[in-house]
């Protein structure tokens, strides 16, 4: 016979995962009524959910496992900063649990339940476009999260993130005082407001300019393929041009747009990319890039999230760390 598991007591209870685990867990801090708690044990008796764990659940106060929840771990700036997170959290006592959610607000939301079946004491977020329901949820219960990177605009969460505005405007300074004829922008068609902080950023600056600036927005799937249709339809080498791809993925996208078709950098086209990843040292010009503080942006994130578990506040700390602006031959 299958052993009865949380998700079991959930759904007979008429609750989530995450309040089965808070109550097994005995979690203080919760809003979780009495009468829920006891028809969450109630139901667990019934079904023969393990009574060793059920006792070892209410006697155990942390598991000291954490959850970290990415968009893409196939990114490498995701895989970088789970390294570092890992590390952190090792330092902490804790263990970590690891999900990928591929930009998609269904798969994060599953993989948050299953982090509270699994009983993580607390949870590190970045969160994807449609992902409010799934983080609304946690925060009703109280549960210890913070995000990084990335944040929600209508959901005022504890988190780590970069000077995503400012950091643009620096860049669209840098290349204002190189006398281009024309600024493009490389961005993303989305909701995410960090992402739109970069994009505010650059155009602001660059709306008070004479310099004309054209604006490339793609989805987050088919990205290689939008990135070279557009730089097709909108490069115009007869101007003295810079780019800015606003990610490490679009980035990597343009420099082989401009492989393949022989324009040479910075001769024929400047350009700045965003994050450092390796593929940026196999062009055959040195790329300028953002480069974020990972390791301190690891830091500061499951310091805040210890924090969140030992003692809750809903409204936490925001923590904006300053990304830097590495300047190599790609811009002339």
């Amino acid at each position: 016979m299958k052993r009865a598991s949380i998700k079991d007591i959930a759904r007979i209870a008429g609750v989530s995962v995450a309040t089965v685990s808070y109550v097994l867990n005995k979690k203080e801090g919760s809003r979780i009524s009495e009468a829920t708690r006891d028809k969450i044990l109630k139901v667990a008796q019934e079904i023969n959910y393990t009574p060793n764990k059920i006792a070892k659940s209410l006697k155990m106060s942390k598991s000291k496992l954490i959850g970290l929840i990415v968009a893409d771990i196939s990114n490498d700036f995701y895989s970088n900063i789970a390294r570092s997170i890992e590390d952190e959290a090792m330092k902490m006592g804790y263990t970590l649990l690891i999900g990928s959610c591929d930009e998609n607000p269904e798969k994060f939301g599953k993989l948050t339940e299953l982090f509270s079946e699994q009983q993580v004491d607390g949870m590190i977020l970045a969160p994807v476009t449609g992902s409010d329901d799934a983080i609304n949820r946690l925060v009703r219960e109280e549960y210890p999260i913070v995000t990084i990177d990335r944040y929600l605009k209508n959901i005022d969460l504890p988190g780590v993130m970069i000077n995503n505005f400012e950091i643009s405007e620096q860049i669209c300074d840098h290349l204002l005082m190189k006398d281009f004829d024309e600024l493009i922008y490389v961005g993303y068609d989305t909701e995410l407001p960090h992402l739109l902080d970069r994009q505010h950023g650059f155009e602001t600056r660059a709306e008070n300019s004479d310099v004309t600036i054209k604006r490339i927005l793609t989805g987050i799937h088919n990205i290689t393929e939008e990135v070279h249709l557009q730089l097709q339809n909108n490069l115009d080498l007869s101007k003295k041009t810079a780019i800015y791809f606003s990610s490490n993925k679009l980035g990597i996208a343009g420099l082989r747009y401009l492989i393949d078709n022989n324009i040479k950098v910075p001769e024929s086209v400047s350009l700045v990319a965003f994050d450092e990843t390796e593929a940026y040292y196999l062009f055959p010009t040195e790329v300028s890039f953002v480069r974020q503080p990972l390791e301190e942006m690891a830091r500061e994130s499951v310091k805040l999230l210890d924090s969140q578990i030992n003692s809750y506040i809903q409204h936490g700390k925001r923590a904006t760390l300053q990304a830097e602006f590495v300047e190599r031959n790609s811009v002339e």
